[in-house]
């Protein structure tokens, strides 16, 4: 029974701390630190990160003496660690010794790693010795009784790709395990196209050259590529931790989505790969301004998916932000179920590619004011972390997420990636949980589905999307969805392709308003346009608009404002669900007024009534977290009795919070 105890206490422990680099600084500096950072109330660290040659200065020579001190000392303060297996970058040695594991633009030039993140990680030499590294690391902490968990790369979609001459071997192999013949690969990439069949397998070359792309088809299959490549190596890098300290936790700053080399987490996040799931959390240092910190939160939730295990922030913003906005973004976090925030960084830099980046200790070792503010964050969150945290994501609404249709929206006017988080915002201010989800790989046991632009429909996904609405579900999809196949070839039969007869209608192509406004009704211009759905009007832009004509569907919005009316908003009824279709991309003026109906009419889980710049989250059966963004204050009415215990006050029917602070309440 204490046994059973114990695990409860620590899952509902909230854990404050900082990235320190031991690597940077000497003795003298860590015996200062440490004692700053018990002081604070930190519980955790951040090591390790962007340090492999701190370890292992020398092909296979390690150091890990002057480590052992770093982790002894911070086990004598009681603070635990996240020990990173910085695999990235690779040293310089392992450059000189492995030419082939430098990157190679796109031009054929191959790169000097003068930047973070220069190696080709599908490279086999490169794996070799990252496992190896990885290998001695973890067994060396393994049982450390520091050690709170292992971190797993670093931003592992970062950095450029390499367009080496033995990546294209390795990614000719890879279309030999895809197409049974090099006649399937021909079809599948529309090769009778500006003649550029391929007669031999050993006749492909990668889809890039100087600034001139290869055809989607082409370019989509090598992005897969790179995202297996990528994934693989993760998952033996997961594999090497967990047979070298069996029961260690994993974490990671999984960027997945970084613009240089984004790839397909999804599949590690369904297996459940990493015990939790991590990103650094950076809403920019602006108080007042929330658009930053709604991406922040974003980002969670796309790393998290459907996973129900706590988050972690391993990386949290400091630099220039102004004061208090640190702590804001930190209650954020918690109400979108974040367990730990680790400040980015504990030591302004010295050097190197951040020196001037802004720590909670100034270049001197002084602390400034956001070691203050990570201290009230500290002490607050010790005082609330026995009531439920970390909170429990309960979503009944689901957002779809489509690796292909990110790569492929590229050429749109707008990316499934904005899409995408356009759809979670629309939830944001309205207190609903929802999940980002990749239906092939989902259950989708929501009430509601938002499917924003996804572009690729491939077969699993359309069948999942026509269950889901035939068995009574609800699902929304938007302009750029449905348009081609998994060979990102545009469907040759009705639009939205596999799924015209679950929305009922067909797509006759897009128009432009830019153009079409020159003969509009309404003295609009640009990208402009007036819509009317459900009895309101609003002018919004879009830089296309889908040409939808009803075969069976209801239209409940229309363009109003442009030559002629045009459907914009349909409803159909398939087997016992509601099939809507948006013919732009996602708009809060479209969308909201449809969600007002569907939240009531679908009985959607609301979260606490709350004022307007106010969010919140009930986090247990008596316990509700707010938070003000706003700077104003704000009246919340929570009817009957209650008791602040951040400020250990009684409250009776309605209480005030103040510009952008917390409350938490117990309900009597």
């Amino acid at each position: 029974m204490v046994l059973s105890l114990s695990c409860v206490a620590r899952a509902q422990e909230l854990y404050v701390g900082a990235n320190y680099h031991p690597h940077d600084s000497k003795a003298a500096d860590w015996n200062r630190d440490i004692p700053l950072m018990k002081a604070a109330g930190f519980k955790v660290v951040r090591m390790g990160h962007l340090a492999w040659d701190s370890y292992e200065p020398a092909d296979g020579r390690f150091e890990f003496a002057w480590f052992d001190q770093v982790m002894d000392l911070m086990e004598q303060a009681g603070i635990k660690v996240i020990l990173d297996v910085a695999v990235r970058p690779a040293p310089i040695w392992l450059h000189q010794k492995c030419p082939s594991i430098s990157i190679t633009d796109s031009s054929g030039n191959r790169l000097y790693p003068n930047h973070r993140y220069m190696e080709d990680v599908g490279d086999p030499a490169y794996q070799t010795h990252a496992l190896r590294f990885a290998e001695a690391l973890v067994r060396r902490y393994a049982n450390h009784p520091a050690l709170l968990a292992f971190g797993i790369d670093n931003e592992p979609g970062d950095g450029p790709i390499s367009y080496s001459e033995t990546v294209r071997n390795r990614f000719v192999s890879w279309l030999q395990r895809k197409y049974p013949s090099v006649d399937a690969l021909n079809q599948a990439w529309a090769s009778q196209r500006w003649s550029r069949r391929i007669g031999r397998f050993d006749e492909v070359g990668l889809p890039l050259s100087g600034s001139i792309s290869g055809p989607p088809e082409r370019v989509l299959d090598f992005r897969r590529f790179v995202s297996d490549e990528v994934t693989q190596f993760l998952s033996r890098l997961i594999e090497t931790v967990n047979v070298n300290a069996p029961g260690a936790l994993t974490t990671s700053n999984m960027w997945y989505y970084s613009p240089l080399k984004y790839f397909d987490y999804s599949g590690l996040a369904y297996a459940g790969r990493l015990a939790r799931g991590g990103c650094g959390l950076y809403p920019g240092n602006s108080l007042v301004e929330n658009g930053g910190l709604k991406n922040a939160l974003f980002g969670m939730a796309r790393i998290q998916f459907e996973n129900t295990t706590p988050f972690w922030c391993t990386e949290f913003t400091t630099m220039t932000a102004v004061p208090k906005s640190i702590r804001r973004s930190a209650y954020a976090s918690l109400l979108f179920g974040n367990q730990l925030i680790c400040g980015w960084t504990w030591q302004s830099m010295w050097a190197g590619e951040e020196q001037y980046l802004e720590g909670m200790v100034d270049w001197d070792g002084v602390p400034n004011r956001k070691y203050d503010e990570y201290k009230q964050i500290a002490a607050e969150f010790q005082k609330i972390e026995r009531y439920g945290f970390p909170y429990k994501v309960q979503a009944e609404v689901a957002l779809a997420f489509s690796f292909p249709s990110q790569i492929v929206s590229a050429a749109y006017p707008e990316l499934h990636d904005d899409q995408l988080q356009n759809s979670f915002g629309l939830f944001f201010d309205r207190n609903i949980d929802t999940r980002v989800v990749e239906i092939s790989r989902s259950d989708l046991h929501y009430k509601l589905l938002i499917v924003p632009g996804v572009a690729v429909m491939d077969a699993t996904t359309a069948t999942k999307i026509r269950d889901f609405v035939n068995q009574g579900g609800t699902v929304i999809m938007t302009a750029g969805s449905a348009l081609v196949d998994a060979d990102c070839q545009v469907f040759a039969t009705t639009l939205p392709g596999r799924l015209s007869d679950v929305f009922g209608i067909r797509l006759a192509g897009f128009e432009e308003p830019a153009v079409l406004n020159e003969i509009a009704r309404e003295p609009l211009s640009g990208r402009k346009i007036r819509v009317v759905c459900a009895d309101r009007s609003a002018v919004l832009e879009t830089a296309r608009f889908d040409v939808i004509q009803a075969k069976g569907a209801e239209i409940l919005g229309r363009i109003a404002s442009l030559d002629q009316d045009y459907p914009i908003v349909t409803s159909h009824r398939y087997g016992k669900g509601r099939a809507i279709y948006v013919g732009l991309p996602v708009r809060s003026e479209v969308l909201q007024p449809i969600l007002e109906q569907l939240i009531d009419e679908l009985s959607i889980k609301k979260g606490p009534a709350t004022p307007a710049n106010v969010i919140a989250r009930k986090i247990d059966a008596r316990h509700i977290l707010y938070l003000n963004l706003g700077k104003e204050p704000r009246v919340v009415e929570l009817p009957g009795k209650s008791r602040s215990i951040l400020w250990d006050k009684d409250y009776a029917d309605r209480f005030t919070i103040g510009p952008f602070e917390p409350e938490f309440v117990e309900i009597r």
